[in-house]
């Protein structure tokens, strides 16, 4: 194995840890590992185990901002409460309904002149 393509995977590993310290923010995330932004979006294309991996930290993020919301919820915090029923209570009704009333303040009359090939107001 060549001393490029160890250093690669070496760098590959820390940013798959560095994604997952950063909660998956990628520009944080390349700054500590020292790589570009390119270069990851590179490994994304080319390497499907590391796509994978990366797949994988953003679920354990999601993971994670969950466990928050349970533990705000549990505490009692009622806009998580709130959130968290809007989000995943719908099929029991817990939903806002945003309804939009168009009351014009003159009557409108579109006219076309095929000729003219123009509106008119």
């Amino acid at each position: 194995m060549s001393k490029n393509l160890t250093k690669t995977n070496a760098n590959k590993k820390a940013m798959i840890a560095a994604l997952e310290a950063c909660l998956g923010l990628v520009t944080h995330a390349c700054k500590k590992v020292g790589i570009s932004r390119w270069t990851h979006y590179q490994w994304l294309k080319e390497d499907e185990e590391y796509r994978l991996s990366c797949e994988q930290v953003g679920e354990i993020v999601i993971d994670m901002a969950e466990s928050s919301l349970y533990k705000q919820i549990t505490q009692g915090n009622a806009a998580a409460t709130i959130f968290f029923l809007k989000t995943r209570g719908k099929k029991r009704g817990y939903q806002e309904d945003q309804q939009l009333m168009i009351q014009p303040k003159h009557e409108i009359v579109l006219t076309y002149d095929a000729e003219a090939k123009e509106i008119e107001k």
